[in-house]
């Protein structure tokens, strides 16, 4: 149980992360993985970058090498990604 009187100077680290986490809320306890991974499409290269963990410009250089092509609809500048053929076609190619 928290000791809400104890001055804040005297928690160890582990108490302070521990309350910490028993104030979070539950939508915010997922992890940004587990938040993508629950999306079915994902939208231009910032939505790509963020299912595979890395840099908007490095997905830009995985698309252009042809990669996700089955897994993107394209029209001018705007792109829609299906995420698991995406994290499929990553996963066998890569």
């Amino acid at each position: 149980m928290e000791d809400y009187n104890k001055p804040i100077w005297q928690l160890t680290i582990g108490e302070f992360v521990e309350i910490l986490d028993s104030r979070k809320p539950e939508s915010q306890e997922k992890s940004s993985q587990e938040k993508t991974l629950g999306e079915k499409y994902v939208y231009g290269l910032s939505g790509l970058a963020r299912i595979l963990g890395c840099s908007k410009n490095h997905a830009g250089k995985l698309k252009s090498k042809g990669i996700f092509d089955d897994a993107i609809i394209q029209n001018g500048r705007k792109i829609i990604i299906d995420s698991q053929k995406a994290l499929e076609l990553f996963k066998n190619k890569a």
